[in-house]
């Protein structure tokens, strides 16, 4: 297999010299540097195709994407379905499947995605709920739950199994600033001297102000792919 020693310490997640988008006159790169998060803002079509890249769903059209020192260019198609387990996903809206239950949405990851017993499962899934404070409603279907409780179990989905590197696409639409605010807390994984724990790439249309001053940088998608830093 082609992907790098899971000891791997160099930066998560490289873009370089990538085209979004067909009509992008500007290459885009950027580094997520380990423990960080960051933000990028935007209503450009290729914003959605940052997390596409870096699942390897789709592959770029000129340039590089480097995740967990790989490129994801040189792996099988059956290397790239293993590789995806490594990095955690939260889609835009919450991606929830409507006939299971917020638990077994949750437990699903766990179930076609590892070789751990059952007991296991259902004890690391106990854990994540609780921490997603959605532990009580397990047995809700999405459309019984609010959407706060749907993007709370997506969050949690996509932690299933504890990934160092997290994307996250427009993870706080309609959510209040402090349900925003515990969920990035859950998404960086707690802090270490270094920074956060699990890097993380958001892109969203806009970000709460509250959240601002808790993400290391922030840029916002210009037309024709250019990448601006935002000011602090």
């Amino acid at each position: 297999m082609a992907e790098r020693p899971s000891l791997y310490e160099g930066p998560p997640l490289v873009f370089d010299q990538i085209l979004l988008s067909p009509r992008a006159a500007h290459p885009f790169s950027l580094t997520v540097q380990r423990g960080e998060t960051v933000v990028v803002i935007g209503d450009e079509d290729g914003l959605g195709m940052l997390g596409q890249l870096a699942l390897a769903l789709e592959l770029p059209r000129a340039g590089h994407c480097l995740v967990l020192g790989t490129d994801l260019s040189d792996l099988s198609g059956t290397e790239r379905l293993a590789f995806r387990r490594r990095v955690g996903y939260l889609p835009a809206g919450d991606g929830l499947l409507q006939n299971l239950s917020l638990r077994d949405n949750v437990a699903l990851p766990l179930r076609f995605g590892s070789t751990a017993a059952s007991k296991e499962i259902e004890g690391r899934v106990e854990v994540m709920m609780a921490a997603g404070r959605i532990g009580k409603i397990g047995g809700l279907r999405p459309a019984q739950a609010s959407e706060e409780e749907r993007r709370r179990t997506a969050m949690v989905r996509s932690l299933a199994f504890d990934p160092s590197l997290l994307i996250l696409e427009q993870p706080f639409d309609g959510l209040s600033s402090r349900v925003a605010g515990e969920l990035l807390t859950l998404a960086r994984g707690g802090e270490e001297a270094s920074g956060a724990r699990r890097s993380v790439l958001i892109t969203c249309q806009e970000l709460p102000p509250v959240l601002h001053n808790r993400v290391e940088r922030i840029y916002r998608l210009a037309r024709q792919g250019a990448l601006e830093l935002e000011p602090a």
